[in-house]
């Protein structure tokens, strides 16, 4: 083998030694990324006259509730849309099981997750290509001041 083959061929092959590592290792799929479960069994009330449910007042405003008064943390995101209606979907985003999903006004009204970008409808269809896994979303009924949240 002449030496010029051999530095083509030793250039190649380290170059994916180095590569290959590193590409394996930027995977989303190996971040540290703290995990919860997607909720369920969702039945419980906001009472919209809260000095907490002020953000529910205007359209597009959200508020992140505990479906659970005992949870230690919000799992859903309850909002008004830009329609004024109300709207609750999951805290925790179908990508990765992040609690990073939050209400914007963009784009008519969209949920989206802050970890990776994934989007979403209100109906909870994924808006890109971050993943295809639907967003769980709940249903709403308004009985005065009092707005319910819950699973059909």
């Amino acid at each position: 083998m002449e030496r010029k083959e051999f530095l083509r061929s030793l250039g190649a092959g380290a170059a994916f030694a180095l590569t290959f590592p590193c590409l394996n290792g930027c995977s989303s799929d190996s971040e540290d990324l703290e995990q919860f479960p997607e909720p369920t069994g969702i039945d419980f009330t906001v009472d919209l006259t809260a000095p907490e449910s002020a953000p529910l007042a205007n359209n597009g405003g959200f508020i992140l509730a505990k479906s659970d008064p005992g949870a230690r943390l919000t799992d859903i995101v309850v909002a008004r849309n830009l329609e004024g209606n109300f709207v609750a979907a999951s805290q925790i985003c179908s990508h990765q099981q992040t609690d990073g999903v939050r209400f914007l006004s963009e784009d008519g009204g969209i949920f989206r997750c802050s970890t990776h970008g994934s989007r979403f409808s209100q109906t909870g269809t994924p808006l890109n290509s971050v993943t295809s896994n639907p967003l769980k979303v709940f249903q709403t009924e308004l009985n005065g001041d009092i707005l319910r949240v819950f699973e059909s």
